[in-house]
């Protein structure tokens, strides 16, 4: 029964992972459009462009002319700034040296995880020989990368729960900020534990895995060794369920922050999307009673934009 439940813990943190980031993206994507930034370079600009910061813009007619638009440029910034947290590395160095080992050691940890889930289906569905062959180098990979995973990933929370305890940082944390990082120390800490103790090879892991993959709720027999096991996979299901439900989802949100608002540039043609989408935000009406506002909930956005601002006594 306590071996059932495990797996069960299990399958039910993946669920809710995958149903909270997927309703965290629906929720960003139904965001109101975002003012443009007009910043340059933006990093899916063709035509070479954005090598020097230059938009389509410069072309006569560009609204006559077929768009230019780079997916690579895009990868080109992207992949660096996800593995490496290049724009955190060039404004805030201090944050970096902790951050940087924390998120690359969960980018480790989620390989591993992938590797077993792809050595047990393997097992599963291909021939033997070949399943065989497959798994002889996801063995040699899973230990070295879940290894380092699992010590980055507490060098580094170790690391954040120390920046923010010092004095820059210290009044603008709450609680949930240390709440979530001792999580990590003590899921990732059992984790290291079991394997350096008694899972070098991750064999128990992996054979856990490997049942979850394909369904097989069978136990994988008795010990410290698998009690340590079950209470890292405990551990660790609970993260994953509890990380979309705090700001440690931030991973969705700057997907948006980058494609939404920096990045965010298609042009406002007469009788397209953009031209309804801004229509439909002119007319909101406006609450916001400040004094160069003085919004009375039936003023719109569009009156606000086009009524004289001039204050009473000056000439305009």
């Amino acid at each position: 029964m306590m071996t059932t439940l495990v797996y069960v813990i299990a399958y039910l943190g993946i669920v809710f992972f995958l149903i909270a980031v997927a309703a965290r993206f629906v929720f960003w994507s139904r965001m109101p459009m975002h003012v443009r930034w007009e910043l340059y370079p933006v990093a899916h600009e063709g035509g070479g462009r954005a090598a020097y910061g230059g938009s389509y813009l410069e072309e006569t007619d560009w609204w006559q002319k077929p768009r230019q638009v780079s997916l690579l440029g895009e990868l080109k910034v992207m992949v660096p700034e996800i593995l490496f947290l290049v724009a955190l590395r060039e404004h805030n160095r201090k944050l970096w040296t902790r951050s940087f080992p924390f998120h690359f050691g969960l980018y480790l940890v989620a390989v591993t995880t992938i590797l077993l889930l792809v050595g047990g289906v393997a097992g599963a569905l291909l021939p033997a020989n070949i399943a065989a062959g497959s798994n002889r180098v996801i063995g040699l990979l899973v230990p070295w990368l879940g290894g380092a995973g699992l010590v980055l990933g507490i060098v580094g929370a170790i690391g954040l729960l120390a920046r923010r305890r010092s004095r820059e940082l210290r009044d603008y944390t709450a609680p949930a900020d240390y709440f979530n990082l001792a999580f990590f120390v003590v899921a990732f800490g059992v984790a290291l534990i079991t394997f350096v103790g008694y899972d070098r090879d991750f064999s128990l892991v992996s054979a856990f895995v490997a049942n979850l993959a394909t369904f097989n709720m069978a136990p994988l027999g008795s010990g410290t060794g698998v009690l340590l096991l079950m209470l890292s996979v405990v551990l660790l299901s609970l993260l994953t369920a509890y990380i979309p439900t705090t700001h440690m989802s931030h991973f969705v949100g700057k997907y948006f922050a980058y494609h939404s608002i920096r990045w965010k540039d298609e042009p406002n043609l007469r009788g397209g999307k953009q031209e309804k989408a801004i229509h439909d935000l002119l007319n909101q009406p406006v609450s916001w009673a400040a004094p160069h506002i003085k919004g009375d909930g039936k003023k719109t956005w569009l009156d606000v934009a086009t009524e004289d601002q001039t204050a009473e006594g000056e000439q305009p």
